[in-house]
Parts: structure tokens; sequence; C-alpha cells
């Protein structure tokens, strides 16, 4: 794991929770990895496919590294962008979360408050600072 990326994301979660007053909230909708659907030895998940556009996620396991990757051809030439991020799952943002002061009040599996469950493909979580 990238340590300054782990404090950088510890220092967000510190900065939010000192704009806050007790009770105010922080929240966030983050996506779960497709990990489940990664066979043993694979890295690339294709999302989207068709004649002029790819699209795939490249997953590094052992770092929580991972890309989105989009190729699109338009009048015979390609275009490549790709998008670097780690992901974090959601019992690491609590942590995050506790370390700076603020307790979980809600998670749901999107929007409309559906449960989050271990088939979720997202979350929304709800983080309330705690009373001084």
């Amino acid at each position: 794991m990238n340590l300054t990326t782990q404090a950088a994301q510890v220092a967000c979660f510190r900065n939010v929770a000192a704009h806050l007053e007790p009770g105010g909230c922080f929240v966030i909708e983050v996506g779960i990895p497709d990990l489940r659907r990664l066979p043993p030895g694979q890295t690339v998940v294709p999302f989207q496919v068709s004649s002029t556009k790819w699209a795939f996620d490249v997953y590094d396991v052992a770092t929580q590294a991972m890309s989105s990757n989009y190729v699109e051809v338009v009048n015979g030439r390609g275009d490549y962008t790709s998008i670097p991020f780690r992901y974090v799952w959601p019992a690491e943002l609590d942590l995050m979360a506790q370390l700076a002061g603020l307790q979980l009040r809600d998670r749901w599996a999107g929007w409309g408050r559906e449960s989050f469950t271990s088939e979720s493909r997202q979350h929304v979580s709800i983080w309330e600072k705690r009373p001084s």
C-alpha cells in the first residue's frame, strides 16, 4: 500500500471532520470493485465492448491500485484514456472516519436506501461527527 496515498485519504477525513459541527455529516458514494469477476491470474475486466469503443478496468490486487481505461475509434483514429486510482473497502473508510473522530451513521447500497449487502456494487455511507 502506498503510505502517501493512505495518509492523504486519512487527511481528507480529518479535514472534513475539522469543518463539521458536532452532529454534522460526511456523505460519499463509492463503487465496489468487481474482484469476484477475476479468475486467478487475470487482472483485466472489460465492461464495454463495441465496434468503436472498449472500456476495461485493470486491477493490482496486492496494492489496491486500479485504472479504468477507455479506447474509442473515430474516423479510423484511436483515442486512449486511462484513469488511475486506489480502491478502498468500506471497512477502510470506517477506520479513516474513526481516526478523524467520525462514526458511521448509515450505509446503503444506493441513494434509494437499499440495504447494503455482500452483493452490493456500490455504497452510500454517512459518517457523523461525534460530540466533543
